[in-house]
């Protein structure tokens, strides 16, 4: 049986009008390639932002999720789900944590975060706790998560925020100290150890340890959100152990299922028991098929040596795109290419949002994030001639903005 073809318009009079939307539908993929319902490939360098760790149609993970599929999709958490605790041990075994609460978003497991944190305060006596959180941080768009998020733009026509956090710059201990010392109120310390929506900007490790120190010597939770840069895409299971250090509290999603809904939030020994019955739940969270998926997504990356593929071809792509743009960098017209794996941003010195549209007439899915920078998180299966293949139809494509008057 054959089914038509949606038409793709503009707008639609059905849908909420909370996206700006290109004029494309994709129909399906193969490995990093995707197809439009019109039939037009496009190289897959966006990933789903960072979630499509697996690619398009996985030889492996298709089946597996075929097989759980005809067994039972959904159960709620009033019975163990079998997979919740292999996924869990996983977990803590690659993060050296010890604890795991399961949902199925990144925003939930933000806001998970934030909760463990106030009832860590409220434990010790805080009546009033404070969250410590990041200028151009990105954490989620609910009410808690939207005021923990550092961009005044998308919390404008939201107010009143919540209270309780106290607002730093990145990689600035002192700083950090400043805002915080003689306040008995403060719990914790909640940041992205590489930002994502503020432009793929990583947290330096040496500031991290002195951050780990800071938290160890004041009580505070070190809270890691590693829903964007998680999941092997900087070529290690999370970002911030390239830092040596291990958090207190860590969410998870995106790239932890392979596109099917999945969060996470892993706990050491610190906060793993703030949370008892009926303080924190959730009806999705957990359930069969999202577990099954997160199973294999970890089995199969393992299998594949997909973050030793992650650090190489994300070396490889860095290098090429230095170079291609080694005339750009030099003038100032690009101000950096930076990021870990295949978590790169290459930040212009002019808005870029054209780019989006432009790279996809040219067979090109990429993102633009914080307007200037341009944010390639594609498939961690991506290889050497796949990378090359993006460079080749970017960087031409920047120079041409950059020109632009």
């Amino acid at each position: 049986m054959t089914v038509a073809s949606p038409k793709i318009e503009a707008s639609s009079p059905h849908v909420m009008n909370t996206y700006g939307r290109l004029p494309i539908a994709l129909s399906h993929g193969q490995g990093c390639r995707v197809w439009d319902v019109n039939g037009k490939s496009y190289l897959d360098a966006l990933g789903g932002i960072a979630v499509n760790t697996l690619g398009h149609n996985h030889a492996k993970l298709v089946p597996a999720l075929q097989d759980q599929i005809s067994k039972i999709i959904h159960s709620c958490n009033y019975y163990h789900v079998p997979n919740q605790e292999a996924l869990a041990k996983k977990l803590v075994e690659l993060s050296g944590m010890t604890n795991v609460f399961f949902c199925s978003t990144g925003l939930e497991a933000n806001e998970a975060a934030l909760k463990l944190a106030r009832k860590f305060g409220h434990d010790k006596g805080i009546e009033r706790p404070e969250i410590v959180v990041y200028e151009k941080a990105f954490h989620g768009r609910s009410i808690a998560t939207l005021s923990a998020t550092g961009n005044p733009k998308i919390q404008a026509g939201f107010g009143p925020l919540v209270e309780g956090f106290i607002r730093v710059p990145i990689n600035d201990i002192d700083s950090l100290k400043q805002a915080t010392d003689g306040n008995p109120n403060v719990v914790a310390v909640f940041f992205e150890a590489i930002q994502g929506e503020g432009g793929v900007n990583p947290m330096q490790p040496d500031y991290l340890r002195a951050l780990r120190a800071l938290c160890d010597e004041r009580d505070w939770l070190m809270m890691v959100d590693e829903v964007q840069c998680g999941m092997g895409r900087t070529g290690k299971w999370f970002a911030h152990q390239w830092a040596g250090i291990v958090p207190d509290v860590m969410p998870l999603a995106k790239g932890l299922g392979s596109g099917v809904p999945v969060g996470a939030v892993v706990a050491g020994p610190k906060a793993a028991n703030i949370f008892q019955p009926g303080n924190h739940g959730t009806t999705f969270g957990g359930n069969p098929l999202a577990m099954r998926a997160g199973v294999e997504t970890i089995r199969i990356m393992e299998e594949d040596g997909l973050l030793e593929n992650a650090a190489r071809v994300g070396a490889h792509l860095h290098r090429g795109l230095m170079k291609a743009l080694a005339a750009e960098l030099a003038s100032g017209a690009v101000r950096e290419i930076r990021g870990q794996g295949l978590m790169i941003g290459v930040d212009l010195a002019k808005p870029c949002g054209a780019l989006v549209q432009q790279c996809a007439e040219n067979g090109l899915l990429i993102s633009v994030t914080a307007d200037t920078v341009v944010r390639l998180v594609p498939p961690l299966i991506m290889n050497e001639a796949e990378a090359d293949e993006v460079v080749n139809i970017l960087c031409p494509l920047v120079q041409k903005l950059l020109q632009a008057p």
